[in-house]
């Protein structure tokens, strides 16, 4: 069969189901967006990876509409330990039990469950197909003219022709290849065996992860589930370990005696990278999660900077589908992703030489200077707050604003999270998810919020500004009697705001400053966002508004 004579159009092909295609693919369709997911597998992948998140992940997981399954497989962990050759503790990093974001700050999982989660929800979703057992062979476009996507099954060839294609297929798939993109090396390379055990046998654990900095034998060590262990070592040689070579290596945390209940789930090898593509986008073909970036696993990042190219990319590219924005909205999606992803890597690539720079003349100094380091206060919440930092400054990341001399609005915040309380403003990070109470129902903020623009306000606003928010299609809430104890008020009143305007994936925009009558780079951003048509009938935008007059 001939792809002549098997050819279909669809909104977005996604290539790649794994956690970050599908969960791209569930965003998409809480916007309205229908896509086909193309996977080579048919059924999900047996074996653990991933085993971490962080509670803006958890945020995420949310806004797909899979948060409470996900809670039911997931457990929370206490933090991070750097540890000496002797399981001595040189540094301590905690986690809390409830993150700015509304989840525990560290989550393990086992990624097997948590793609059955996401692939039961893809099912329940009409604008979603899943097509297993395929192989893409081709991805092309010419001009302005539509993504064609060509792919074999058990029946032949077959041909979409996609208004976006998201390339979600690994370090190892064609997406990348197909726009031209080169890898950028940041030099890290090193052979690591990962063990997944099953046991009830009594465990020495911190119940968070352990990174062992010894350079003779690094290794990681973290509790995954009730009776789930991971260990990870940098050996030698790749080769099989038997019985009593896993006794030796396991020793400073279980007995494994002859006969013990020990079940070895998997050993395998890997070469843990440091890679960022040098460009992630060409005309509408994507790069996501392992297709973007590599990083080393030291901070548990790798799976989170996939779902959070996800949430970044998805909404801009709904609204350029579904209500005609301007088409350099999707460059924000590398120029606001690509920084992070780097910054993520660097701090992997930090961590892995503070592990493997070992045992030498050094470091007996280096466990000084963490011991010492985080003694000082605010230092572990800064170390926790610098794995997502405020997005810098751009079209829709408005921080070039003087208060009163005082310098910028923007930059990092002081609680845990991206920017969501700023010392120095609030544009650029995450607004907080406290629990709130609406007609005595408790609920968290984004399901009040819903999953368009909005305006959180301490203030009554004016008319310019209720004209700018119905432009975006944005709720409008005031911050006071929502029940929340007063933290969003707090919140605001910390960054210098009377209101705060968020994006959908719930980054802070731009600001109404305290005592000001507007926000403040409305001409940066309005014209990115000026849509040509309604993404309902029963949603008419505003004739005449800031947001539109803007681009005239």
């Amino acid at each position: 069969m001939t792809v002549e004579h098997n050819s279909a159009e669809v909104p977005v092909v996604i290539v790649g189901a794994g956690p970050v295609g599908v969960t791209a693919a569930l965003l998409l369709a809480r916007r309205g967006i229908r896509t086909v997911v193309l996977e080579r597998h048919r059924e999900v992948y047996p074996l653990p990876r991933a085993v971490a998140t962080d509670d803006e992940v958890r945020r995420i997981l949310q806004a797909a509409g899979v948060q409470a399954e996900f809670a039911a497989i997931a457990r929370p962990a206490r933090g991070l330990r750097l540890l000496d050759a002797g399981h001595r503790v040189m540094a301590e990093f905690p986690r809390a039990a409830q993150g700015a974001h509304g989840f525990p700050q560290t989550s393990m999982f086992d990624q097997p469950e948590l793609e059955r989660v996401l692939r039961d929800a893809l099912a329940r979703t009409p604008e979603c197909e899943l097509r297993g057992g395929v192989e893409v062979v081709g991805v092309e476009q010419d001009g302005d003219g539509p993504v064609r996507v060509t792919y074999r099954d058990d029946e032949g060839e077959h041909l979409l022709r996609a208004d976006a294609v998201l390339g979600c297929d690994g370090a190892g798939g064609l997406t990348r290849d197909a726009i031209g993109a080169a890898w950028e090396d940041l030099h890290f390379e090193e052979r690591w065996t990962v063990i997944d055990v099953r046991t009830s046998l009594p465990v020495r654990c911190w119940e968070g992860v352990d990174q062992i900095c010894d350079a003779e034998r690094p290794a990681t060590f973290m509790r995954i589930g009730e009776d789930r262990y991971r260990w990870e070592f940098r050996l030698r040689d790749d080769s099989e370990l038997d019985h009593e070579r896993l006794r030796e290596l396991l020793a400073p945390w279980v007995d494994l005696a002859h006969g013990a209940d020990f079940e070895l789930l998997r050993q395998a090898q890997y070469t843990f990278r440091a890679r960022l593509a040098d460009r992630w986008r060409r005309g509408r073909v994507f790069l996501l999660g392992d297709a973007a970036h590599l990083t080393p696993p030291f901070v548990g990042q790798g799976l989170c900077a996939g779902l959070r190219d996800a949430y970044n990319l998805t909404w801009k590219l709904a609204r350029v589908l579904q209500q005609g924005a301007d088409e350099r909205l999707l460059d924000t999606y590398e120029s606001e992703r690509k920084p992070h992803a780097r910054h993520v890597i660097r701090l992997a690539v930090a961590m892995g030489w503070a592990m493997t720079g070992g045992q030498d003349g050094a470091a007996a100094l280096r466990r000084g200077v963490l011991g010492a380091a985080v003694r000082i206060p605010g230092v572990t919440a800064a170390a926790a707050r610098d794995l997502s930092p405020a997005l810098t400054a751009g079209p829709l990341v408005r921080r070039r604003v003087r208060l009163g001399g005082r310098g910028l609005v923007g930059g990092r915040g002081l609680v845990g999270g991206r920017g969501l309380v700023g010392g120095r403003g609030l544009v650029g990070g995450f607004c907080p998810q406290p629990w709130v109470s609406v007609g005595g129902r408790r609920t968290r903020l984004d399901e009040l919020l819903g999953d368009s623009f909005a305006v959180l306000t301490a203030v009554p606003l004016s008319p310019s500004l209720k004209a700018v928010a119905d432009g975006l299609g944005a709720r409008i809430l005031s911050v006071a009697g929502l029940g929340d104890d007063g933290s969003l008020a707090d919140w605001l009143r910390a960054g210098r705001a009377d209101a705060a305007l968020l994006r959908p994936d719930r980054v802070v925009m731009d600001i109404v400053p305290s005592g000001g009558r507007d926000f403040t780079g409305t001409a940066g951003w309005a014209s990115l966002l000026h849509t040509t048509r309604s993404p309902s009938p029963s949603q008419q935008t505003v004739e005449k508004t800031l947001l539109r007059s803007s681009t005239r």
